[in-house]
């Protein structure tokens, strides 16, 4: 098991490091050198970039926390009305594809969006104040991509915390938001802070908001500055590789001091053996602002991209919101998404790559998450190497794979199969952490009566651990399928014309300016997900009630 991870995992590394510190200058040959870090530490690109990184993931955090935070602490903690509509703008924005999520705010927040012209119609007429090409329209936009994670996450952390203290503050005479600052929040800070760190080092690695909001813009972060080197003729993999090691270093420190956060979590603990309660904080009247703040957020988060996304797809071309345009609303977009075959070819594409992933990457995963919990000396060795490509961007990954398609005498370059070798490298981390914490539910000592009663090994495994971590796995593979299935990054790179997937057509039709295809088809493409999920999860569920029996 550990050798194939290590062939998994470690050729993306290798490839990187030949790359990087390789040059292939004409009439010199293949030979070691640092120019490629040379030529990156002698421009502006990396201070630049890298500049506009860190104050684009940190407005992002701030956005995301406030967001989610604020959601999460009135839905768990308080009396607050609207609880449900906060897990429906959630489920439904979690399912959404990031580009067609980026395609609804570039209308909304364009010259030609409703923002832009009730400013003109109504306050100033030729002035479009809103323009979401800039550092804090991506942060905005992104922070909302990130707030239904930050929701989920912190509302686990508030619904477990003790309300005793923020009763007896509340006793004591302190108002509402101070039994907030005063306790809440530093009762909450281990999770608050380790998921601030999380963000801010997804959004380090996100491209799709960079590139299509910060580049037409002329704002450049690590991701693009990697893409465009990428997206030169011929592609400049020494620099792109030099460029992504150092983007790696970079990421590694974030996530060391992420899990020393992470280790410290229990210094906060506040529930006991004594009597704990999960009570909810009454706010008087100001419940009715906690549910102003609910209805708030799902108009930013859900139900305004929603509306600009079936706006587009039942107009003609882009056009702003207005009663005169209502007479020219027609199906053909969506007609002709249904109608064509070519997206057919895509959505067979994306289904067969991301199904067939998630099942290889959970049924490796549950082998290598049972070796970790019961082996004392190669566990810990498995463990880390299904880890190590947590440190990969998206893009980075991409271009470590793309050099070993190029590499290896078989032609898999831009086909299906090297882009579900990118997928399985990447989501091998996420299946990891659901068969694990599947295993660990299995207790030890019925393995053992198997074993004694002259089980195999491998009946064991298939008759008494499989059956009982089936939930587990299927929520993984659940999981893993729909990342893999609205995943842009990777198959940007790794994708050839035969090959395209649902993420990259949308990408490519909205740099064309077929905004009205890119909505039609997510629009519809988002149902085929919510209905995949729903059966799954009805089947899955049935399963486990044969399993468990109830």
């Amino acid at each position: 098991m550990t050798s194939l991870l290590c062939l998994l995992v470690l050729p993306p590394l290798v490839m990187l490091a030949q790359s990087g510190f390789t040059s292939h200058a004409s009439g010199e040959g293949t030979r070691v050198t640092l120019d490629n870090f040379r030529r990156i530490f002698e421009g502006n690109a990396l201070v630049s970039s890298g500049i506009n990184s860190i104050l684009f993931a940190t407005a992002t955090t701030a956005v995301a926390l406030l967001f989610g935070g604020i959601l999460a602490w009135l839905v768990e903690r308080t009396d607050v009305p609207f609880k449900p509509l906060a897990y429906v703008t959630t489920i439904i924005s979690l399912g959404t594809p990031y580009v067609l999520y980026v395609a609804a705010w570039l209308y909304l927040l364009g010259r030609g969006g409703p923002f832009n012209d009730f400013y003109r119609s109504f306050i100033q007429p030729g002035v479009s104040p809103f323009n979401i090409n800039t550092l804090p329209g991506m942060a905005l936009v992104e922070g909302f991509l990130w707030s239904p994670l930050v929701f989920l996450l912190l509302s686990s952390t508030f619904r477990a915390a003790n309300a005793d203290m923020e009763e007896a503050a509340r006793m004591s005479g302190a108002t509402v938001f101070q039994a907030i600052r005063r306790i809440a929040l530093p009762l909450a800070w281990p999770a608050v802070s380790a998921l601030a760190i999380f963000i801010f080092i997804r959004s380090i690695e996100s491209f799709e908001v960079p590139v299509l909001i910060g580049m037409p813009g002329n704002i450049d972060v690590l991701t693009t500055e990697i893409y465009r080197r990428l997206d030169n003729a011929p592609p400049d993999l020494g620099y792109a590789s030099a460029f992504s090691i150092l983007l790696i270093i970079f990421l590694t420190i974030l996530l060391y001091f992420y899990g020393n956060i992470a280790k410290k979590a229990e210094r906060y603990a506040s529930i006991t053996g004594k009597s704990f309660r999960p009570r909810q904080l009454k706010l008087g009247g100001l419940r009715w602002v906690g549910g102003v703040i609910i209805l708030f957020n799902f108009l930013m988060i859900l139900l305004l991209p929603l509306l600009a996304m079936l706006w587009m797809a039942i107009t003609p071309f882009t056009r702003p919101m207005r009663w005169a345009s209502m007479k020219n609303l027609t199906l053909n977009n969506i007609t002709n998404v249904l109608s064509d075959p070519y997206y057919y070819h895509l959505a067979g594409n994306t289904l067969l790559v991301a199904a067939v992933v998630a099942t290889i990457t959970m049924a490796l995963t549950f082998f290598c998450g049972w070796l970790t919990a019961r082996s004392r000396f190669g566990g810990r060795a498995v463990e880390q190497l299904t880890s190590i490509t947590l440190v990969f961007p998206g893009l980075v990954l991409g271009v470590a794979v793309l050099q070993i398609g190029l590499a290896i005498p078989l032609p898999v370059y831009g086909t299906l199969w090297i882009l579900g070798l990118g997928f399985l490298i990447r989501y091998l981390p996420y299946g990891m952490r659901y068969s694990f914490a599947g295993v660990l539910q299995v207790q030890n000592e019925l393995e053992q009566a198997a074993e004694v009663s002259g089980g195999s090994r491998g009946e064991i495994m298939r008759k008494i651990v499989a059956p009982l971590v089936i939930p587990s796995l299927a929520s993984g593979w659940l999981f893993i399928f729909l990342l893999a299935s609205k995943e842009m990054t990777l198959p940007l790179l790794l994708a050839g014309p035969n090959s395209q997937v649902v993420a990259v057509a949308m990408f490519d039709l909205l740099n064309n300016g077929q905004s009205a295809a890119v909505a039609a088809l997510g629009l519809l493409w988002s149902g085929l997900m919510t209905v995949i999920a729903i059966g799954f999860y009805v089947v899955s569920r049935r399963q486990s009630q044969s399993t468990f029996g109830a």
